[in-house]
This record gives C-alpha cells, sequence and structure tokens, in this order.
C-alpha cells in the first residue's frame, strides 16, 4: 500500500508518493495558499471550466519519494529546479472544437413535468410526449445563436445577453 501525500484538487483522490501529478501554469494556481495539484491532465483541464485562465497549460511534476521529503519544501522546490517540466498546451480555451451535427447529443433538453405542469396551469390542456423533440430542436437552435453571440464578442461564457430576442 503506497502512502498518499496530497489529494487531487479536482477530484479529490489521493496522489501517492512518488506518483506523477499535474499542476496549473498560471501562477494564481501555485500560490502557496492554493497550491493546487491534479491526479491527471482530465483533472487540470476539468479546473479550467471554472477559472478564467486566457493561456495555460499542465506542468508535470513528481510527488516527493518520502512523507519526510515532503514536510521539506526547500528540497522539494530544488528538486523541482533541477528537472525540466513536461507540458501540455491548451491552444484555444474558446470552448471545445466545434463538432459535426452528427456528433452532437441528441437528447431531450425539455424536463417533461415541468413542461406538463405548466401547460396544464396555464391551459387545463394535456401534452403529448412528441412536442418535447421539436421543442428541444428549438432550444438547440437558440443555444447555437447564443454560443455564436459569446463568440463574436470573444467570451467563453454565453450570457442572457446572447440570446435572441423574441
Amino acid at each position: 500500500m503506497s502512502e498518499s501525500w496530497r489529494r487531487c484538487s479536482s477530484c479529490k483522490s489521493d496522489i501517492a508518493l512518488g506518483a506523477v501529478y499535474w499542476v496549473c501554469s498560471v501562477s494564481t494556481c501555485n500560490r502557496k495558499r492554493t497550491g493546487l495539484v491534479f491526479c491527471s491532465t482530465d483533472c487540470w483541464d476539468a479546473h479550467l471550466g471554472y477559472v478564467n485562465h486566457r493561456e495555460s497549460w499542465a506542468e508535470e511534476r513528481r510527488a516527493p519519494a518520502t512523507a519526510e521529503s515532503a514536510a521539506s519544501p526547500p528540497a522539494r522546490a530544488a528538486a523541482e529546479s533541477r528537472r525540466p517540466a513536461r507540458r501540455i498546451v491548451v491552444e484555444d480555451r474558446g470552448g471545445p472544437a466545434p463538432s459535426r451535427d452528427a456528433d452532437l447529443p441528441r437528447e431531450v433538453l425539455i424536463v417533461a413535468s415541468k413542461l406538463k405542469a405548466y401547460i396544464k396551469a396555464r391551459s387545463g390542456m394535456n401534452t403529448s410526449d412528441r412536442v418535447l423533440e421539436p421543442l428541444s430542436e428549438l432550444v438547440r437552435r437558440i443555444a447555437d445563436r447564443a454560443i455564436e453571440s459569446a463568440r463574436r464578442d470573444e467570451r467563453k461564457t454565453v450570457l442572457d445577453r446572447d440570446l435572441p430576442r423574441t
């Protein structure tokens, strides 16, 4: 059984002594009080969803081999400065690459019970399940327009002002 050095800042799984881990290249993620560490590049990538880095990459590091060396920050800093860090560069953080429509999920985006309750309360009418797919398609079109508006403004967040006015 290997001992744990620290926990992943994203998934909270243990990072063992002597294991490879990843840190963010942005200084605010590496401050003494923040000290974010990630067990994989997937976990590093997940933290990009809630931070606003313009350009960043994951740097590979190795956890201290023993608990004693983990307790000694000067020794750790010296060891890390001697070996070059491997980088994973993310070129464009503007979102995932545009995908073909065939690659996109086609599931229903509408909460059926909420829609049916609204229509029942508003009009006393029932609602067919066949309404959900065309309504989801309308929501997708509106979302696509909002995404394009946010891209034009060079933002990574779709805001209410990006939605087309009705």
